[in-house]
């Protein structure tokens, strides 16, 4: 009797039913796989309907194990349009060849997507954005990452001047499933955008030199990760410390010959160089490998052929054996 009441199981209610499997819902690919927010992308796209299908513009900054990637995206029924594309992989075009994903680099990216999309929209002399060298019209020029903003008819613009013929170039972040943490290498990437001459919305709150206890916004550290003083530190930190570990972990910087106190230079160069001229390398044709040369197929008299000949030498093969064996036994 006891061993038949421990083998009576208790009720059990199965909640993931018939009824259940038969509504279940499945979520969209995209989320499945974790890489779209699809509540932020529903804010970052859907227009009023009054609007008259005018597209929202996203400045979409995405960072891959090496590079740096910034595009400026519209959506359609039929799927997102890229309007202007811009990866750090292209930073060796100007001059900089080392460290392609840092927060200087992703600044740098930024800047490029906003000079070739104005460009090629024909705003680029209209809205030329926040300068990072010497300006050639004021002697006195400084450079200083502090948010910049216009107001006009009820609305905040974040570019210094307004034209009176056009608008700026208005875009939203697009940062995906990234986390938005003070000093991120994504708003690096959005400082460039706004000092190239778009008008992004932000503020200084996510941007690396603010204390969220203080509310104070440290201008000189932001300035000072834009141009790459944070690697340089690290650098002069190493060369005391460890010079094995500093030869290893900068090793391109020693291979390309780029000293401590070239980095800041070498980021200015760069961003002078990216306003001179924005503009896509031009694609090169494919040439391909002509050493190489497929195989010719052979013919059907040709395989048939080669059929006969294999089995002609089998053939031969085994009558040698054959005889080696005949030979053999008369010997013995």
């Amino acid at each position: 009797d006891s061993c038949s009441s421990h083998d009576k199981m208790p009720f059990v209610k199965v909640v993931k039913n018939k009824a259940y499997f038969k509504r279940f819902q499945v979520k969209f690919r995209r989320r499945r796989e974790g890489k779209t927010d699809y509540r932020a992308r529903k804010r970052l796209i859907t227009q009023d309907r009054n609007k008259y299908n005018s597209p929202k513009y996203r400045l979409v900054v995405r960072l891959s194990n090496r590079h740096c990637i910034c595009q400026i995206v519209y959506s359609e029924i039929t799927g997102d349009k890229v309007m202007a594309h811009a990866s750090s992989a292209e930073m060796p075009r100007y001059g900089l060849t080392v460290g392609l994903k840092n927060y200087a680099a992703c600044y740098c990216t930024g800047l490029l997507v906003a000079r070739r999309l104005l460009k090629e929209l024909g705003l680029d002399e209209i809205y030329e954005g926040n300068l990072t060298g010497e300006d050639e019209e004021d002697d006195d020029y400084e450079y200083s990452p502090e948010v910049i903003s216009t107001s006009y008819n009820k609305r905040t613009y974040y570019v210094e001047e307004l034209n009176e013929d056009k608008n700026p170039f208005h875009a939203l972040l697009d940062i995906g499933i990234q986390t938005t943490s003070t000093g991120a290498r994504i708003f690096g990437a959005l400082k460039g955008a706004v000092d190239g001459g778009l008008d992004v919305p932000h503020s200084e709150k996510r941007f690396p030199g603010y204390d969220r206890d203080a509310k104070e916004y440290d201008a000189d550290v932001h300035k000072e990760r834009i141009f790459g003083e944070h690697v340089a530190e690290y650098m002069r930190y190493l060369i005391e410390e460890d010079a094995a570990k500093y030869a290893t972990q900068f090793a391109e910087y020693v291979a390309a010959e780029i000293e401590v106190d070239d980095i800041e230079e070498l980021y200015q160069e760069t961003h002078a160089k990216i306003r001179e001229d924005p503009a896509k390398a031009a694609k090169k044709p494919f040439e391909g490998d002509k050493s190489f040369k497929r195989t010719a197929k052979l013919t059907y008299d040709e395989r048939k052929a080669r059929v006969e000949a294999k089995r002609a030498e089998l053939n031969a093969s085994d009558e040698e054996e054959e005889e080696d064996e005949e030979e053999e036994e008369d010997e013995e």
